[in-house]
C-alpha cells in the first residue's frame, strides 16, 4: 500500500527525474545548521523531507515534519539525495552504493580553505559512489539566507555535473524553493565552485587597496607638514593633532579621490570611443576591471565622508578648541580689544559648510541607490539620472567645497612647509582635471559624435547604425 502511494504522488519528466509535486520525497545526509535549514525551505515549498542520520535516535532537533532513518534506510526511499555532510565524513558513502546507485546526488559542501584536496569534493564523491549521478550545487547559499527565504539577496544557485538529467532535476527544484540557477557545466567546474564561498571581498580587493595606500600616503605626508615640521622648526610638540586635526584633513582628500576614480573611467572611456570612432572594440583590460570596481570606490568614499563630517562635529567640544578659545577671550580683556565681524570670511564660511552639507546630502543618496534593494525599483533612465548626472553633481560640489576651504591660502608662503604645498591642493588636481574633461564631453559638438558612435555609427560608415544601440556608459 506504501509503496503504491508512493508511485501516484510522484510523476517522472521525460527525462526519467521526478518532477516537483506536493509529495515528492527529497533525502538529506547530515543534520547540521545547513541540513535542516534546507530540509525547513523544502518542507515550505511542499516536499516530504527524510533526514539520514548515523544516529537517527540522536540527531537534534528537526524541522516539523520531516522524518529521519538510517542513511541507508533514508537513501533507499528517495531519488534526490543532499549530502550535508564534511568531505572528510564522505567514507560511509562508499558502503551505500547500492542504495544510492542511479540516485542523484546533490554536494552542498565546502572547504576550509582554498587546494585543501587534490580534487574537488563533488569529483571524490562520484569516486565513491560511481553508480549515482553527482551535482555540484547548492554550497553557495548560506544556512542564513535559506531561513530568510525570497527576502534574502543571495538566491543563486550554481550548479555543475556530468548528467544533464541530473542537472535539470536540481534545477527545477531550485526553482520551486523560489531560488534562481545557472549551469557551470561539467562536474570538473566543481572545484571552481566551492571556491566561491572562501573568495574574501572578491570586487573590494582594489578598492580596499586604492583606500589603504591613499589614507598611508597622505597621512605621512601631513604627519611631515603639520607635526614634525612644527617641532623641527619651532621645537614645539603638536602630536596630539594627529588623533582628531590630522585624520580630519586625511579622511575628506581620500574621500574626493576616491569619489573621482568613480568618474574618471567614464571620461577616459568617452574620450577612448572618440579616438577609435567605434564602440564595437573592447576596452583595456584594466579599464573594464576599473569601471566594474565603481560601485565600492564610490561606498569606500561615502565612509571617509561621514568619517570627516562626524570629526567635524566633535571640533568644538576638543580640549584645544576651548582653550584655544578661552585663552584669547582672555588676551582680548586684558588687552581691552574685540575682534571686529568680518562679512567675508562668513560668507564663506557658511558657503563652505553649506556646500558640504549638500555634498554629503547628495552622496548618502548615490549610496543608497547602489544597493540592489532599491537600484532593483528604479529604471535605468533613472538610475542613470542618479549615478551619472548627480553623482557628478556631487563631485562638483565636493570640489568647491575644498576650493573654499583653501580661499587664498595658496598665495601665502607660509602655507608651503619645506616647499611642499597643502594636502588639499594636491587632492583638488585630479577632480578639477575629471570636471573640466566631463564638461568638453558634453559640449554639443562633443556629445553629438559621442551620441552617435553609442548608437552604433563607425567612422568611415556613410549609412546608419552598425548594430543595435548599446547599453550607455555612466559618464
Amino acid at each position: 500500500m506504501h509503496m503504491e502511494e508512493k508511485t501516484e504522488c510522484v510523476s517522472l519528466s521525460p527525462l526519467g527525474h521526478p518532477t516537483p509535486s506536493e509529495c515528492e520525497l527529497v533525502c538529506i545526509f547530515g543534520t547540521g545548521d545547513l541540513g535542516r535549514s534546507l530540509g525547513q525551505r523544502l518542507l515550505q515549498a511542499g516536499y516530504r523531507v527524510v533526514f539520514g542520520s548515523r544516529r537517527p535516535h540522536n540527531c537534534g532537533p528537526l524541522p516539523q515534519g520531516a522524518q529521519v532513518k538510517g542513511h541507508a534506510a533514508a537513501a533507499q526511499s528517495a531519488q534526490l539525495v543532499f549530502i550535508a555532510v564534511h568531505r572528510e565524513h564522505y567514507d560511509f558513502l562508499e558502503s551505500l552504493g547500492p542504495q544510492l546507485k542511479g540516485k542523484v546526488l546533490v554536494d552542498v559542501s565546502n572547504n576550509q580553505k582554498k587546494d585543501l584536496y587534490p580534487e574537488a569534493n563533488a569529483e571524490y564523491l562520484q569516486r565513491l559512489v560511481p553508480g549515482a549521478s553527482v551535482v555540484k550545487g547548492f554550497n553557495t547559499l548560506s544556512a542564513w539566507s535559506l531561513q530568510n527565504g525570497s527576502t534574502d539577496a543571495n538566491r543563486q544557485v550554481l550548479v555543475c555535473g556530468d548528467s544533464a538529467e541530473a542537472k535539470q532535476g536540481v534545477v527545477e527544484l531550485a526553482t520551486r524553493l523560489g531560488l534562481s540557477s545557472l549551469d557551470r557545466g561539467c562536474l570538473s567546474s566543481a572545484r571552481e565552485l566551492e571556491d566561491i564561498p572562501l573568495q574574501l571581498f572578491p570586487q573590494w580587493r582594489l578598492p580596499l587597496r586604492l583606500a589603504i595606500g591613499l589614507t598611508a600616503s597622505f597621512f605621512f605626508y601631513l604627519l611631515t607638514r603639520d607635526v614634525i615640521y612644527t617641532y623641527a622648526t619651532q621645537g614645539k610638540d603638536v602630536s596630539f593633532r594627529i588623533m582628531v586635526s590630522l585624520a580630519n584633513k586625511v579622511f575628506p582628500i581620500v574621500s574626493l579621490i576616491m569619489l573621482t576614480l568613480c568618474y574618471l573611467p567614464g571620461v577616459l572611456a568617452g574620450f577612448l570611443q572618440l579616438y577609435r570612432g567605434t564602440k564595437y572594440r573592447q576596452f583595456p583590460d584594466w579599464l573594464d576591471h576599473w569601471m566594474l570596481c565603481r560601485k565600492q570606490l564610490g561606498l569606500l568614499a561615502l565612509c571617509f565622508a561621514f568619517l570627516h563630517a562626524i570629526y567635524t562635529l566633535i571640533i568644538p567640544i576638543r580640549y584645544y578648541v576651548r582653550f584655544w578659545i578661552g585663552a584669547n577671550i582672555v588676551t582680548q580683556l586684558k588687552e581691552n580689544r574685540t575682534s571686529e565681524f568680518d562679512n567675508t570670511v562668513a560668507w564663506r564660511s557658511d558657503s563652505y559648510y553649506s556646500l558640504g552639507i549638500l555634498g554629503l546630502g547628495l552622496f548618502v543618496l548615490l549610496g543608497i541607490t547602489s544597493l540592489p534593494s532599491v537600484s532593483n525599483t528604479l529604471s535605468w533612465r533613472e538610475f542613470s539620472f542618479i549615478q551619472s548626472k548627480l553623482g557628478h553633481l556631487t563631485l562638483l560640489l565636493c570640489t568647491a567645497h575644498t576650493y573654499l576651504y583653501g580661499w587664498d591660502r595658496f598665495l601665502r608662503s607660509s602655507s608651503y612647509r619645506w616647499w611642499t604645498p597643502p594636502g588639499y591642493m594636491l587632492c583638488l588636481v585630479l577632480p578639477t582635471m575629471v570636471l573640466l574633461l566631463k564638461l568638453l564631453l558634453i559640449s554639443p559638438c562633443v556629445d553629438r559624435s559621442l551620441s552617435r558612435i553609442r548608437q552604433g555609427w563607425e567612422r568611415g560608415q556613410s549609412g546608419g547604425p552598425a548594430g543595435a544601440v548599446g547599453t550607455p556608459l555612466l559618464l
